[in-house]
């Protein structure tokens, strides 16, 4: 008797990156793909701002939302659609990540709050400090208690969901990561970005920073490889595999 094939790990694509950025190197979906580094689920990218169509919850491994140049306030229809959506995948146990706008869209959906925050943007490579919680956190727990990380947001979790534990933060971003549950999870930084990305991204933004008092080229020379916090989505992969008994 042949062994069903596992539900698929879908990626929810709610944003594409610049298209110089794209053209060069793909995609947010590719670059989670890569970072996910599963062989054992079929992957799946759904892109609810062009009519796709979300899966039944109960036909998921795991989802990881992707980050978005759009804003979580803005209320779109596709984004409070996912936001409905999520919470039915949060409420079967399934495990989810979800990743800049993803980790704002999650706490929305789950009765949390986002929007803009009250210090501005957070660009370029930045250090993420784990809280105690995070060393028993399945997802967290054994990376350094501080590690580099790429950042690119105008908006924040400003408000957990009831429930919420907080896992990381830094001076300037309090909400780095958090777990809601026992699976799902919202991180801040961008665990897919390798520095070639995060120096694009402060390129294409270097306008915007300079008017906002940054200095894009001491931003672009503070960029780091990020390894510890690259790995936040193999380990997730791994939790969804276990998760599935695959």
């Amino acid at each position: 008797m042949d062994t069903p094939r596992p539900h698929p790990l879908v990626i929810v694509k709610l944003g594409s990156t610049f298209e110089a950025l794209r053209a060069q190197h793909g995609d947010f979906e590719h670059w989670i793909a890569d970072g996910l580094g599963t062989h054992a689920l079929p992957l799946l990218v759904i892109d609810p701002r062009h009519g796709d169509a979300l899966p039944d919850p109960a036909q998921v491994s795991g989802v990881v939302i992707t980050g978005s140049h759009a804003m979580v306030s803005h209320r779109e229809p596709w984004s409070e659609s996912t936001a409905a959506w999520l919470a039915q995948v949060v409420g079967r146990d399934t495990p989810v990540l979800g990743i800049c706008y993803g980790h704002q869209l999650l706490a929305h959906a789950l009765g949390g709050e986002a929007g803009d925050h009250p210090q501005g943007a957070e660009v370029g490579t930045i250090t993420v400090t784990l809280d105690e919680a995070a060393a028993t956190d399945e997802l967290l727990n054994g990376l350094p208690a501080q590690f580099p990380a790429h950042a690119v947001h105008w908006q924040s979790a400003l408000r957990l969901p009831e429930g919420a534990v907080r896992l990381a933060g830094n001076e300037h971003e309090p909400m780095h990561a958090f777990r809601v549950g026992g699976h799902a999870w919202g991180v801040q930084f961008h665990p897919e970005f390798d520095a070639d990305a995060m120096r694009g991204y402060i390129d294409m933004l270097a306008g915007d920073l300079a008017s906002a008092g940054a200095d894009p080229a001491a931003l672009r020379e503070r960029v780091v490889e990020t390894d510890a916090a690259a790995s936040v989505l193999g380990r997730f992969a791994r939790i969804v595999e276990t998760h599935h008994g695959v």
